[in-house]
């Protein structure tokens, strides 16, 4: 029998006007009830779990100096929103969330008054609250406008277009609050985070403070310590190495403990009195309070159900591997023979597949953070230079890399290859983490090859055919797995490009698919005697084969797991009728809509992608 957690305080909060009723006294307490009611959630039905854990402070610390919702508090990202959101009237429905009509997995605009802005991707916050403030001042609102943004997404150039936009508007107001928990999903890279751990780290700040406590603890003053400890925020600024936010305009208070919950209620309050452009730098810990999430907190960003006594458990046996861990293992065989391949990634090594590649081949491996644009620039200027590079990245994120695999790559038919991860339905992190997308806006492109893997040897064949051709590729794959062997496939085998691959030969009706649905309809295949095709090729299409099969066939239905407007269905159907104006083609793929939180399995059922609705509408046809 599960033990029931006891929550007192917790338990009075229905809003932040309950919040802020409280002394501020009782909002330590406050704050361990709410993480404890955090870790018992999501060890139920998994989610972002370290995250959150770092900022039940600073969350409740906003909420209560902060007249929310009249002033508005912009999130970046959302992993962290789960104190928010239990805050704001969702307690309860927190073992919802990213579920099936439950709880949005980030913050969504409108799930409540205080969820203004909705959020899932990087670096944006800053650039949205902007724009409130600016909003603000002119409809003469008098609502302050607060952006909350991890170190993690100060690699992201977006953060500094906003800041650098900010510190040339006049007479704005806005607080930025710099979540410096020294890790993003994966390990901080870059200048920026070696930045933040300077001015930490700085011996000008470490000698002044130790100085001061030893000056202070001397003199039995006390009115002389708390104007001193009143004074704190403001000489921090003077004496630290704030100056790069500085420059861009803002005034820097910091850095601040994120977990001392009564200084940040008094910090806030004093920097909710000063107006103009400030940047208040608090440091917390990821996964804090909970001792599994803060020594590894990677590992407990995003966590399946656990037990929280042993912590997440290592699966002893797996069967299946799934296609990131597969482009790994392909990455990693080449890695060791070719010195010139030069992995690269968005800040997503581990869910990538890059973990090993990096570790082994640290030399040839490149994590320039959340900055998905100049990933591929990066990528031009290192294959230009004589190298091959191959950048790992989720389809949801390529959308912000697009200018650069236009005008960067393909414009100069570079030898580049792309890993799509995650296309098509990812599932629990809702519409701003599904790879719908990425097959129409990619196949449009001039001198890209776009090919989907139906299984892994598909994919091993695809990377190896992308890679060998020198020009560039990109293999788009979904989120899954399966039990393939590829252990037999040498690095040189590859497949001709723009031709696709026939599975089972019929009458009457042909279905062309593309990816892992393949294999998932072969049955049906079988069992309507029906010409299955793997079209492994969404540019070059196979156009020969179409017009083979639109002359001796009735019927023709496609598969993608992609939007059905732009995409490859549509046109691989005006080729059918240019052959063929008789010819009845269904094309199946995504609705023109933003699709929400759910499992994989049922938000393709609701899609009419599985293979249930799969025979429905082969069905309709030959019995139409």
């Amino acid at each position: 029998m599960t033990e029931t957690i006891s929550t007192p305080l917790l338990d009075k909060i229905h809003s932040p006007e309950d919040l802020r009723k409280l002394p501020v006294e009782e909002l330590t307490p406050l704050c361990s009830e709410i993480r404890k009611y955090i870790i018992d959630s999501v060890s139920k039905t998994a989610g972002h779990l370290a995250s959150g854990l770092a900022v039940v402070e600073l969350t409740a610390a906003l909420h209560y100096v902060f007249d929310t919702p009249n002033d508005k508090i912009v999130w970046d990202v959302g992993h962290q929103s789960y104190p928010h959101k239990i805050l704001t009237g969702h307690k309860e429905e927190l073992k919802t969330i990213r579920q099936r009509h439950g709880l949005h997995a980030f913050i969504w605009r409108g799930e409540t008054d205080y969820d203004l802005i909705s959020t899932g991707h990087a670096s944006t916050s800053i650039g949205s609250a902007l724009g409130l403030a600016i909003a603000q001042k002119k409809l003469k609102t008098n609502s302050k406008v607060v952006a909350v943004i991890g170190d993690g997404a100060l690699s992201g150039g977006a953060s500094y277009e906003a800041m650098n936009c900010a510190g040339s508007c006049k007479d704005v107001d806005l607080i930025v609050i710099l979540n410096d928990n020294e890790m993003s999903i994966s390990q901080n890279v870059g200048s920026i985070s070696k930045y933040l751990a300077s001015i930490l780290a700085s011996p000008y700040y470490v000698n002044f403070v130790e100085g001061g406590k030893k000056l202070l603890s001397n003199l039995d003053l006390p009115s002389i310590k708390s104007l001193a400890e009143k004074a704190q925020e403001h000489v921090k600024g003077m004496i630290m190495p704030g100056t790069l936010f500085e420059e861009l305009g803002f005034n820097y208070i910091g850095p601040v403990d994120g977990h001392d919950i009564e200084g940040l209620v008094s910090l806030l309050q004093n920097v909710k009195k000063i107006g103009g452009l400030q940047l208040v730098h608090v440091v917390t810990k990821k996964g804090k309070g909970y001792e599994p999430a803060e020594n590894d907190p990677t590992k407990y960003h995003g966590v399946p159900s656990f037990d929280p006594e042993r912590g997440i458990e290592a699966k002893i046996t797996k069967d299946h591997v799934t296609y990131s861990e597969g482009f790994g293992r392909w990455l990693c065989k080449r890695a060791a023979t070719d010195r010139n391949l030069i992995g690269i990634t968005p800040a997503m090594p581990v869910g990538s597949g890059m973990e090993e590649f990096a570790r082994v081949y640290p030399q040839q491996f490149f994590d320039v953070g959340i900055a998905e644009q100049h990933s591929m620039i990066f990528a031009s200027g290192l294959a230009a230079g004589g190298l091959h590079p191959v950048v790992a990245i989720y389809s949801t994120f390529l959308q912000r890399a697009y200018d650069g695999l236009i005008h960067d790559i393909a414009i100069q038919n570079l030898p580049i290859m792309i890993a799509v991860d995650r296309g098509g339905i990812v599932g629990p992190d809702g519409p701003t983490h599904q790879g719908m997308f990425d097959i129409a806006f990619m196949r449009c492109i001039p001198n890209l090859v776009i090919m989907t893997p139906s299984d892994l040897k598909e994919q091993f064949l695809m990377l190896n055919t992308g890679y060998l051709s020198n020009r560039p590729c990109a293999v788009r794959y979904e989120r899954g797995a399966d039990d393939t062997d590829i252990s037999a496939i040498s690095l040189e085998d590859t497949i001709e490009i723009g031709k696709s691959r026939t599975l089972t030969e019929g009458r009457n009706l042909a279905i062309l698919a593309f990816g892992s649905i393949v294999h998932k309809i072969k049955e049906l295949a079988d069992r309507y005697n029906l010409t299955l095709v793997d079209m492994r090729f969404v540019k070059p299409l196979d156009e020969e084969r179409i017009r083979d099969l639109s002359r001796t066939h009735r019927y023709m239905v496609t598969v993608e797991e992609g939007v059905i407007h732009g995409g490859i269905g549509q046109e691989i159907s005006c080729i059918a009728h240019e052959e063929n104006p008789k010819i009845v083609v269904r094309t199946l793929g995504l609705a023109d809509d933003f699709i929400p939180e759910g499992k994989r399995d049922e938000l393709l059922a609701e899609q009419g992608l599985d293979v249930s609705h799969i025979e429905k509408t082969i069905l309709n046809l030959l019995e139409g």
